[in-house]
This record gives structure tokens, C-alpha cells and sequence, in this order.
């Protein structure tokens, strides 16, 4: 193996070039993985365009990407349960084990997580990463390493769903079909949610929604989505209501379409961080508010769902670049949102 890879860094604002770097050498506990497939999320975005996310600031040179997945190709003397050749994905925070959120179990919330791409934490637009091999999960021969990037995003979704405790007999709505809306109607379907609405702006969003199992659509732009929301569900309301669009107008429609004593599951980042909202409406209703930030204890769950053929991951991927083409792709990815849905980035070749 060459002792150098290449690796794509942000050097400024809509800018990234090659470099070189020495190939990481896994700790005793780590793996070495070989970079195979990586997922543009919308903080990548966020951080390519505007060089921050509120107190997270890009400090050039900065690699980005989170949503990772590849083949071990190296393990730590203390590695038992991985083995050179096996195919993982890698769940990307490492949090400290020893803060009262890691005692709980809710590590997700640990104020010393370090985050891929989550400056100054490099991410995993490189060709090899050493990760714990307690965050690297094993993928069946039934998923592939696109669909092993893919867990990362699916495992936000699993978590808004279970934040709002879904299960059947309830009449969801999903607002915003981006990636993670997606996912999250995915989720619902998993989880045993039958009847799901989804909402967005974007045609070709809601049209990828269609084709994945969303009971119906609705475009914003077209229809007026609260209206269109109690015809459907014959003036009852919804039971669970997941916002990940991050909007203000949105989280006054989950409010509004929510039957009495629902839930409505917060995901979405609002760019302002701060919204107006109709709370003697949301009281009058009894309403359930709950948020999500990342996720927890849920990447077995969402490799077996995959692996079991109860979601499609593949179904949300619209575009896939070569790693040198890396450049184009966040550009594309954040200009051509009309058409692009989800973009993931071969690594390997």
C-alpha cells in the first residue's frame, strides 16, 4: 500500500483542491477503512457555501463529509470484531463514554463529541480514514457501500421517528422532501406508518417521494398544504408531524394540521435559528414537541432494515460523481436543487 492518499480540501468559500496526506495508521482500537462511497449532506453544503454553520466556523484547509462508508483494510492489535476485507459503514461522532449523556446512553447529546466535518474535525473526503472499530458496523452481502453511506442519514430519520414513538395506525406528514425528509418517510414506513403525506416545494422532490411510498404529495407552491392536509385526512388532523424543511412557515403548518394530543418531531435547522410560532394554538391542542439531533443506538437497526429489503436506500440517490469531479458536485448539489435530491461522491475506484 502507498503510505500517501489523496485528499480534497476546502481551501475557501465554494473551493476545493487535491492534496496529499500520509495514510492515517490505525490506534489498537481502530480500523483502517478504505474509503469507498461518500454522501454530500446539507451541512456540507452550508459549509462549502458561507464557510460556517452558527458557532462551527471552516478553518481552511478543511476536509468535509460525513456520510461514510468503505472496506477495512487494516485493524488495531485490540480489534476482535472486524477483519481485513470486511465492508463497513461508519458512524461518524466519537463521543467521550464518561459525560452524564454518555452514562445515560444518550451520547448523541455528549458536549465532547467529535464529529466528521464538523470543524475543526476533519471529514471523510479522503481516500483512507482510522475510525474505532466500535463505530464501524459490519454490512451484510444483501447492502452495499453506497447504501452503507447512506446509513448515516437514514439513521436521522429512524430517530425523528422514534422521537415521535411512530407506529401503525398513524397518519403522518413529512414536511420537506430533501434528503432527510425522505429518509424519514422511510423510516415511518418501517416502523409500521401506512398513511404518509409529504410536502414540498420541489416537483421532482415530491415525484421521488411518490416513487419511495408516500401515501400522497403536495406542493406548497401550488396548493395551499394546510387545506390540502384536512381534506385528506377528512378534517381529523394528523397524529405525527416531522418538519425537517427548517422553516418557520412549516412549523406553524405542523401546528396547525395536528390533531389534538399529537407530536410533532422538530429536525429541521432554521437559517435564522429563531422562529414566531402560534403556541396558544399548540396548548389548546396539548401538542407533543420534540427535536432531534443526530441519533443514537441505531445503526444496526437501519443496516438490518436495508439489508431486509423494508427500505430503499438506493431509491433516494439522483447523482453520483467520481471523487475527482468533486468540485462539481457541491456545486451542483447546491445550485441544481430543482433536480438533484441526493448526490453521492465513489471515492474508490
Amino acid at each position: 500500500m502507498t503510505k500517501k492518499m489523496k485528499v480534497a480540501i476546502m481551501t475557501g468559500i465554494g473551493k476545493i483542491e487535491f492534496t496529499e496526506r500520509d495514510i492515517p495508521k490505525p490506534s489498537a482500537d481502530e480500523v483502517l477503512v478504505k474509503v469507498e462511497y461518500c454522501g454530500i449532506c446539507g451541512s456540507d453544503l452550508h459549509y462549502f457555501e458561507t464557510g460556517r454553520i452558527g458557532n462551527y466556523i471552516v478553518e481552511p484547509p478543511f476536509v468535509l463529509g460525513h456520510e461514510s462508508s468503505g472496506t477495512v483494510v487494516a485493524v488495531g492489535e485490540n480489534v476482535k470484531n472486524l477483519k481485513t476485507g470486511d465492508r463497513v459503514a461508519l458512524e461518524p461522532g466519537i463521543t467521550c463514554g464518561k459525560c452524564e449523556f454518555c452514562r445515560k446512553g444518550v451520547y448523541n447529546l455528549c458536549p465532547d463529541v467529535i464529529f466528521f466535518a464538523t470543524p475543526p474535525v476533519d471529514g471523510v473526503f479522503q481516500e483512507y480514514v482510522a475510525h474505532p472499530a466500535d463505530l464501524c458496523f459490519k454490512l451484510p452481502e444483501k447492502v452495499d457501500t453506497m447504501e452503507g453511506a447512506l446509513i448515516e442519514p437514514l439513521a436521522v430519520g429512524f430517530h425523528a421517528a422514534m422521537q415521535g414513538h411512530a407506529h401503525a395506525g398513524q397518519t403522518a406528514v413529512v414536511f420537506g422532501a430533501g434528503c432527510i425528509g425522505l429518509v424519514s418517510m422511510l423510516a415511518l414506513k418501517a416502523m409500521g406508518v401506512s398513511t404518509i403525506y409529504v410536502v414540498d416545494l420541489m416537483q421532482n422532490r415530491l415525484d421521488k417521494a411518490l416513487e419511495l411510498g408516500a401515501t400522497a404529495v403536495i406542493n406548497a407552491k401550488e396548493f395551499d398544504a394546510v387545506k390540502e392536509i384536512i381534506r385528506l385526512t377528512e378534517g381529523k388532523g394528523i397524529d405525527l408531524a416531522i418538519e425537517t424543511a427548517g422553516s418557520e412557515i412549516t412549523t406553524r403548518q405542523c401546528i396547525d394540521v395536528a390533531k389534538k394530543g399529537s407530536t410533532i418531531v422538530l429536525v429541521g435547522y432554521s437559517k435564522s435559528g429563531e422562529m414566531t410560532l402560534p403556541i396558544s394554538l399548540a396548548i389548546d391542542k396539548e401538542l407533543t414537541f420534540t427535536s432531534v439531533f443526530r441519533y443514537r443506538h441505531i445503526y444496526p437497526m437501519a443496516i438490518e432494515a436495508v439489508a431486509n429489503g423494508k427500505i430503499d436506500l438506493k431509491g433516494i440517490v439522483t447523482n453520483e460523481f467520481d471523487f475527482d469531479d468533486v468540485q462539481t458536485a457541491m456545486e451542483r448539489s447546491l445550485v441544481d436543487q430543482a433536480n438533484i435530491v441526493k448526490s453521492v461522491i465513489r471515492i474508490a475506484k
